[in-house]
């Protein structure tokens, strides 16, 4: 299908733009923050991105793309980090607006930083050399530790909410990665990752997406709470 990427960018992109004017949610009023989070994750991701598609780490298939590019990166790559971020994060706030006790305990958020950060640090341990697993997890690990030790309290929301995206997040990240298509969207250098696959998809891809959407969300409460 072509431009399957795009529409995979546009329809995440849809439904939670159009409810953000709800008189319930108006998720609208935080677009502010939003987009300077948006900018601060970009500063970070573009950049890593960019260099990992020059080296041929990962790549993407001219069949489902415009062929548009910017940087080397295709332009639904650009759209990736504005439309899907966008939906997690609406998602995150209009879960709390509907269920305002969708949250994990202290004690909760303590067991799974301990066990997350375990699991990271063990893996990076016997897998340094890979780069899409250290670059990845090395930002996890200084994320998580940050927000952990010093804003402890947006854990509790977050990662509640983080097992409802994951739902959406393997949809759209498996037909990315070739679930129900004939081909790859997005193609990955398995000499650079771990090599195993949830389906289609690379398992590193959970913790990227967790970074990714940590960065904004932190911001965000950041400026929100100024």
């Amino acid at each position: 299908m072509k431009y399957l990427y795009l529409w995979l960018n546009l329809g995440s992109f849809a439904i939670p733009f159009l409810f953000s004017f709800h008189p319930r949610l108006k998720f609208y009023k935080k677009w502010k923050s939003l987009a300077i989070g948006l900018l601060v994750m970009m500063a970070v991701f573009i950049p890593w991105d960019i260099v990992f598609t020059h080296q041929g780490f990962w790549g993407f298939n001219d069949a489902y793309i415009t062929g548009i590019k910017l940087f080397g990166l295709p332009l639904e790559e650009w759209l990736f980090f504005i439309c899907i971020p966008y939906a997690c994060l609406f998602t995150h706030y209009a879960l709390l607006e509907l269920f305002p006790n969708f949250s994990f305990s202290k004690r909760a958020v303590d067991i799974i930083y301990v066990c997350l950060v375990s699991i990271l640090v063990v893996v990076l341990w016997y897998h340094y050399d890979k780069w899409y697993t250290f670059i990845n997890f090395c930002y996890a690990l200084l994320l998580l530790g940050y927000v952990y030790n010093y804003k402890r309290e947006y854990l509790t929301t977050f990662l509640a909410t983080y097992l409802v995206i994951l739902i959406p997040f393997f949809i759209v990240n498996g037909v990315l990665t070739g679930t129900g298509i004939e081909d790859q969207v997005v193609w990955y250098n398995n000499s650079e990752n771990l090599g195993i696959r949830m389906v289609t998809i690379p398992v590193e891809d959970t913790i990227y997406n967790l970074g990714m959407l940590l960065t904004v969300f932190t911001t965000m409460e950041i400026l929100e709470k100024k």
